[in-house]
């Protein structure tokens, strides 16, 4: 089965920087899964905010994060991270890791302050 503990969530200034990791166990082969991040704003439904395909290395982005976040896979650690820059308060929201849309972290909450 798969496990996935977010981590790196918290409060920030607009214009400022979050680094948002999740870690990966369990006995499954990483690249074998696409692995991403959703978020969820308050009275809004889960969007899709970046993500990695089976056995790519090509991150996709949403529109509204594109050249603001950069997500990253480590393979061998099975981790992955979002970093997250000039954030501003339309990025508040809950994280959550993913892999295939099917295995889901806790969430971690992003909060963006003007």
């Amino acid at each position: 089965e798969v496990q996935l503990q977010a981590s790196g969530g918290g409060v920030v200034q607009a214009g400022g920087s979050l680094r948002l990791s999740c870690a990966a166990s369990g006995g499954f082969t990483f690249d074998d899964y696409g692995i991403g991040w959703f978020r969820q704003a308050p009275g809004k439904e889960r969007e899709g905010v970046a993500c990695i395909g089976a056995g790519e290395n090509v991150a996709h982005y949403e529109d509204s994060v594109k050249g603001r976040f950069a997500l990253s896979k480590n393979s061998a650690k099975k981790t992955v991270s979002l970093q997250m820059n000039n954030l501003g308060v339309e990025d508040t929201a809950v994280y959550y890791c993913t892999t295939d849309v099917t295995y889901w972290g806790q969430g971690t909450q992003v909060t963006v302050s003007s």
